[in-house]
């Protein structure tokens, strides 16, 4: 069995939006618009950092889970392919975290 990645999740993200609003939360997200699935994004960012914060293992878990895919729903609402992402994420590899947050514009 192959491994289930980010890619994959990417993916079943962009067929459900296609599906009725009445037959999946991801079309029903993406039909409420960027304001409603960033909101829920950040719900789950919130519910994660709490359940980081009790050191709540199995809780953070499922948040992340939570907090990636609504990520990825609005990084589809917003046309924008996680291949991007993923592009930047390997250009900051080339130096350090400190190196990179400097050389960002003000």
């Amino acid at each position: 069995m192959s491994e289930f990645t980010l890619a994959d999740l990417e993916e079943i993200v962009r067929t459900r939006a296609e599906a009725s609003p009445e037959e999946s939360w991801t079309a029903k997200l993406v039909a409420g618009g960027q304001r409603k699935a960033a909101k829920k994004f950040g719900e789950e960012a919130v519910e994660a950092v709490i359940a980081a914060i009790a050191e709540d293992r199995e809780n953070l878990i499922e948040e992340t889970a939570d907090v990636l895919f609504h990520l990825l729903v609005v990084l589809k609402i917003a046309d924008v392919p996680l291949s991007e992402v993923m592009d930047e994420l390997s250009r900051r590899t080339g130096q350090s975290g400190l190196e990179e947050k400097a050389g960002r514009p003000s």
